[in-house]
């Protein structure tokens, strides 16, 4: 997705703006309708059998087709890493009752090979399972493989060991990245493309890249990924997906593929009378409709006017487009996924997706949900009449209780790398989390300490003595401090998300990425400890108190289980572990105050608790709210 602001209404609790960001197309915009033979990239209809019926898929003209008739795609993006899988098929039962016919999902390279050439393809990340589940509940699939695929994730998706290969440059005719790019899409073919509507599946289309037009406007590196997501076996039609103007249409497309255009708010006749400036007689699709939008640490909660959805969605179904809500549901971004966007500062995303979404965080209809309803309600597809909605889940309250065991992050701590200079995370095979560096100055000094391209927060310590935070996010980079010598100096540094979108993604190295100096002289002869906090067995808790960066645990009994959102509020900054799962980052700052807590990774009885806390907060304790709550802490 463009990571500008949407044109929809924006809701800060203080003032009131809109914004509208469509670029008028060029008048010397070209339509290359021509250059696409009717029915797909074959100019043949495509046909399977699902459930023993056997089906066609394709176009003719301004029309999509299933089985020869017109058809007129209603889907919802959904991601399937930010749904736990025992929910996946209530929220798929949602979409219908929506109204839609479709489900729209990126695949993650990142999730899927987090270890060059080691792939992961089960529990939550059993992708074909949850297209499987899509088609049992009578959903057809749209699937977004990338390789790049922003979406508020870190590094869009790319796994962070391309950035161990010096001078990769990602989203290139680069050989290695299109060596390492065309083994994942060859891995992802073998798990989706018996899931084809060629093969008996839901899959009737697949995304080449994402948002180029955005990025660049390399067609030699557009067409290497067109031909490995064919040469991989996928045969369903090819489309692109870009903003409405003349640029990026140009630039994110090839003759050959369909082209669908993303944007938000009610003015979708001006999107696609853009968009037919650019090509004609062929199908109409908004490949993202935005209809809620992203937020970042230290902004406000973003909500959009659900009226002003509604009134582009109208239009669209009233014209016949096709159209896909992004997002229909978000979900959560857990772990240490969140990516960040860069303009014109370093902007880190939230742990939350809920996105203003119909469906909240916790997958509940909002007034969003039952407004856009309405409007499929007045245009009945194929489908006949819209499905119920499904019970609810159950939702639970948890009394407040305090954490009485600790432990110091420096528990943590395994064996220590030698170096001259700091190095970043992936030179040490780290791909997320935390990251230490230490040293010792010989003499006592006053003056300043400098980080040298810092990525993203950073800690500064002399023993137990804390100097100072630096933070990437406010451009924060130098530090007045007073060292004594002999005692160790550490810096603690946070990659609180790779960039995901806009040409910083090409240098997204994370910790210290160049150096350090202290009153101009560099900084050598470095102990480097990585921190990726993927494993907590190995720190031993007890009933004394710590100070510093530490972890608090506590088990807590519950009578039964549902879901809910853990009260953060009076912590400083750090993640928090549910029964061994990381649910994500918290941040005082907001303006996420809340955790998402899946009822269905709680159990009855006894369930357990780790919260790590960089900076030492007002009290060490949680409870369990029913609903998330948004505060942002203004900042001087």
């Amino acid at each position: 997705m463009r990571r500008e602001p949407p044109p929809l209404e924006t809701r800060d609790p203080e003032t009131k703006t809109s914004r509208r960001d469509f670029i008028t197309m060029s008048a010397s915009a070209i339509a290359l309708a021509a250059l696409i033979p009717e029915q797909g990239l074959n100019a043949r209809t495509m046909s399977t059998r699902s459930r023993n019926q056997h089906h066609t898929f394709g176009w003719k003209g301004e029309q999509f087709l299933l089985d020869g008739n017109p058809f007129q795609i209603r889907a919802g993006s959904m991601h399937y890493p930010r749904v736990p899988r025992p929910y996946w098929r209530d929220r798929m039962r949602k979409m219908k009752a929506l109204g839609l016919n479709t489900l729209c999902t990126y695949i993650f390279w990142n999730l899927h090979e987090p270890q060059q050439g080691r792939f992961d393809f089960t529990g939550n990340l059993d992708v074909a399972s949850y297209l499987r589940t899509a088609q049992d509940e009578g959903l057809w699939v749209i699937i977004r493989p990338g390789p790049y695929i922003c979406s508020e994730w870190d590094f869009g998706g790319f796994p962070a060991w391309l950035l161990a290969t010096p001078n990769m440059k990602v989203r290139s005719t680069d050989p290695r990245f299109l060596k390492a790019a065309g083994h994942y899409l060859r891995r992802l073919g073998a798990e989706l493309a018996p899931l084809q509507i060629t093969e008996h599946g839901p899959i009737i289309m697949a995304q080449v890249e994402n948002e180029y037009g955005s990025f660049g406007n390399d067609k030699a590196y557009l067409k290497s990924i067109r031909d490995m997501i064919r040469r991989v076996g996928f045969d369903v039609l090819l489309y692109t997906s870009d903003g409405p103007s003349s640029e990026l249409l140009e630039q994110g497309t090839l003759p050959g593929l369909l082209s669908a255009i993303n944007f938000g708010g009610s003015d979708a006749a001006s999107a696609f009378g853009n968009f037919a400036k650019f090509r004609q007689n062929v199908p109409r699709m908004c490949g993202e409709y935005w209809v809620g939008w992203l937020d970042h640490w230290g902004e406000v909660h973003h909500t959009t006017s659900p009226q002003a959805s509604a009134k582009g969605l109208e239009w669209m179904l009233s014209h016949g487009i096709s159209v896909n809500l992004y997002m229909f549901h978000g979900g959560t971004s857990f772990g240490f996924m969140s990516g960040a966007n860069y303009g014109p500062a370093y902007q880190p995303d939230v742990t939350s997706y809920d996105y203003d979404a119909p469906l909240d965080e916790g997958g509940r209809p909002q007034e969003k949900f039952f407004t856009l309803r309405n409007v499929f309600l007045r245009h009945p597809s194929q489908g006949g009449p819209l499905a119920k909605l499904p019970l609810p889940l159950p939702v639970i309250d948890i009394p407040r209780f305090e954490l009485k065991q600790s432990a110091s992050l420096s528990q943590a701590l395994g064996r220590p790398i030698a170096s001259d200079t700091p190095l970043p995370m992936e030179a040490l095979g780290q791909a997320y989390g935390f990251i230490l560096y230490r040293t010792r100055v010989d003499a006592a000094v006053h003056g300043f300490l400098e980080l040298i391209e810092l990525r993203d927060h950073a800690w500064v310590y002399q023993g137990s003595r804390k100097l100072g935070t630096l933070e990437r996010r406010l451009g924060q980079h130098s530090l007045k401090v007073d060292l004594i010598p002999g005692e160790a100096l550490d810096i603690l540094v946070e990659n609180m998300g790779r960039i995901n979108f806009g040409p910083k993604l090409l240098y997204n190295h994370q910790g210290i990425t160049e150096k350090v100096l202290l009153n101009g002289r560099e900084l050598t002869g470095w102990s480097i400890f990585t921190l990726p906090l993927s494993d907590l067995s190995g720190v031993n808790f007890s009933d004394q108190p710590v100070r510093g960066p530490a972890f608090y645990r506590q088990i807590f009994v519950l009578e039964s289980t549902g879901d809910t959102f853990l009260d953060m509020r009076g912590w400083g900054i750090g993640c928090v572990w549910v029964n061994g799962r990381n649910l994500g980052r918290y941040w005082r700052i907001g303006p996420q105050q809340t955790l998402f807590a899946p009822g269905c990774w709680l159990k009855k009885g006894e369930n357990e608790l780790v919260v790590l806390d960089i900076e030492e907060g007002s009290h060490r304790s949680v409870q369990g709210l029913k609903n998330p709550v948004y505060e942002t802490m203004r900042q001087p």
